[in-house]
């Protein structure tokens, strides 16, 4: 690398994926904690009809089954936040050996700023499947309490 700008701009393309990341992240969070509220809620208002006894099997039965499935996409939100922090970690590594490489005359530095790099991107991917598979269980909940209201 001939220049200190020349170098810094190669180093900021991991950056861009970092900023690019950070936004999922702060998406995933937002949807986390609205996973969360629905199941207190839920567990709250099944505690009180317990407490006042109704007898209304099909009720419960339809909580349940929110709360069952609203715990399984915390688990997909968890997992999307934890590909997405992976990859956060992969591109900084990627952005710290970059600059290793131009200090160093190691040939394998390159071979790591490749794999760091798309190992990122493998971790990016997975999370934002994570992130449509949660999506799409989100539809399945709101649907189940659609239909139970009927």
């Amino acid at each position: 690398m001939d220049s200190a700008s020349g170098l810094i701009q190669i180093m900021l393309a991991p950056g861009i994926m970092i900023s690019a990341c950070a936004l999922l992240l702060l998406g995933m969070n937002n949807k986390y904690s609205l996973v969360v509220n629905r199941i207190r809620l839920l567990k709250d208002e099944s505690r009180k009809s317990k407490r006042e006894t109704i007898k209304n099997d099909s009720y419960h039965s339809s909580v349940d089954l929110q709360i069952k499935k609203l715990f399984f996409r915390i688990a997909l939100i968890r997992n999307a936040v934890f590909s997405y922090s992976v990859g956060v970690a992969l591109f900084i590594l990627t952005s710290l050996l970059i600059g290793f490489n131009n200090i160093s005359s190691i040939e394998s530095v390159n071979t790591l700023v490749i794999i760091s790099f798309l190992s990122g991107m493998a971790f990016l991917f997975a999370g934002v499947l994570f992130a449509a598979v949660e999506v799409w269980k989100g539809y399945k909940i709101v649907k189940i309490e659609i239909e139970d209201k009927t």
